[in-house]
């Protein structure tokens, strides 16, 4: 008699499985079409029907995944989307692709995961592959996935195949995708193990790197994470460090990554965003406070890059403050609210903390960013500006905020009078404007004649003492 594990195993080698993944988002996406472009039939649920439509249309809304890979697959029949979850008793395999972001006690939100589990169960049938890709603390596999599918007395590792699998998608990184990026499996026993390492062998080029347990690959995935949020906020440390002495920090990091050993080179910023590294070191420090240890590094690292848009706001003031500009009143412009270059996600965007404190501080901010045209923030929505000679020649000063490559820099260093510029870009080009890196005293373009809105502050001081 043929086990469902056989059967399982068959139909994923004859690629005849069908995949489907749970949350069509940054992580799904690049999962589904790497799927379908393997040769299998995938179906992605997702609960947004402008997501669903617009992948059944053949557009992709990841910048990561080109329309033409959904169109391509679309038309041959090998990718559909739903917003329902009727079909999950279809499929043969699950990956699980949702949300995992902190309540605002700091807490871990997995009820999008719990949501996704009610539903699978009541459809679960015995020979389907259940695999958790979300980020989350180490455990969730085990105490909560696998009792919650278990409740239809199906048995895991037996009736129905579980495992973790954690996402190591880089949004904008045109280099490592997630069909050329090693991929790490933790099954629940060593039958989940084998049909996990099968699914993902079928559809990803690099290794399969197999573990002894789901809590092995969940705590890889936050020690990934947590590495560079912590050696970020040393960098960003070293960065104030090296202000408050008048250095320039990026030479001093390009000094150190001359030494072929022993250094890693991370570059200082106004502070983290996007989807993981602000959030999934909070997931390990909350389960370490359940078993009474305090994560003193992720506490500070966290400390650290949280004040590094007050920072950087201080440093804005002190750049006016030294032109006879007030910072309350002034016009600045901010390139890029996306979390890092070239994408357009703005979540947990440090660009977003900076514009609300400057904003507080009473200055008039705009912001000019292609990929983001609209920006809602507390304090009310902004959309992006056009960059323009006219536009740069309007602001007191501009803040290079996110490093995007399409941005016509020369321009800005013709045309700006005043540039903080927070991520490096300017380094080793020259112009007219007076350019302060994230640390260091600023490089000057060569005029020092005062512009009209100095002399205008200039009048008005002296209008008021006298």
């Amino acid at each position: 008699m043929v086990t469902a594990r056989e059967l399982l195993l068959e139909r994923i080698g004859s690629r005849s499985a069908r995949v489907g993944v749970l949350g069509l988002g940054h992580v799904g996406l690049p999962v589904i079409a790497a799927f379908a472009q393997a040769g299998f039939r995938t179906l992605g649920f997702d609960v947004d029907e402008g997501v669903v439509r617009g992948i059944r249309d053949g557009v992709s809304h990841i910048r990561d995944v080109p329309s033409e890979t959904i169109a391509a697959a679309v038309e041959s029949g090998l990718l559909d989307a739903t917003s329902g979850t009727g079909r999950l008793g279809e499929m043969d395999a699950i990956i699980i692709c949702v949300p995992t972001p902190l309540r605002s006690t700091g807490d871990p939100d997995v009820s999008f995961i719990v949501t996704c589990l009610e539903e699978i169960r009541t459809r679960l049938r015995p020979g389907q592959l259940i695999v958790l890709e979300s980020t989350t603390y180490p455990g969730t596999t085990r105490d909560l996935l696998q009792p919650v599918l278990e409740r239809g007395g199906l048995e895991a590792g037996s009736d129905f195949f579980l495992a973790f699998s954690p996402e190591r998608v880089d949004p904008g990184n045109r280099q490592f995708t997630f069909d050329n990026t090693p991929k790490v499996v933790g099954g629940l026993t060593t039958a989940c193990q084998e049909l996990a390492t099968a699914l993902y062998g079928s559809a990803v080029k690099e290794e399969i790197v197999g573990v002894s347990s789901p809590e092995v690959a969940e705590l890889t995935k936050l020690l990934e994470n947590t590495f560079r949020a912590v050696n970020i906020a040393l960098v960003n440390e070293m960065a104030v460090i090296a202000d408050r002495l008048g250095i320039d920090i990026g030479e001093v990091i390009e000094a150190a990554t001359t030494k072929p050993f022993g250094f890693m080179s991370f570059t200082p910023g106004p502070g983290l965003g996007g989807h993981c590294l602000p959030v999934d070191p909070h997931y390990l420090a909350w389960k370490m406070r359940s078993l009474h240890y305090r994560t003193r590094f992720i506490e500070l690292a966290h400390e650290v890059n949280s004040e590094m848009p007050r920072y950087v706001v201080d440093r804005i003031s002190l750049a006016l403050n030294q032109h006879l500009l007030p910072l309350s009143r002034s016009h600045i412009l901010l390139l890029g609210v996306a979390y890092k270059a070239d994408v357009g996600d703005v979540r947990e965007s440090p660009a977003i903390d900076i514009i609300e404190l400057l904003r507080s501080r009473g200055a008039d901010v705009a912001y000019h960013d292609t990929l983001a045209e609209r920006l809602a923030l507390d304090s009310g929505e902004i959309e992006s500006r056009p960059l323009t000679a006219e536009l740069l020649e309007s602001m007191d000063a501009v803040v290079i905020s996110t490093g995007h490559s399409h941005v016509d820099y020369d321009l800005v260093l013709e045309k700006a009078q005043i540039v903080i510029d927070l991520r490096g870009c300017l380094r080793g080009r020259t112009g007219s404007a007076l350019v302060y890196q994230i640390s260091g005293p600023p490089q000057s373009g060569g005029e020092d004649a005062p512009t009209q809105r100095q002399m205008d502050w200039r009048a008005e001081l002296e209008a008021q003492t006298r």
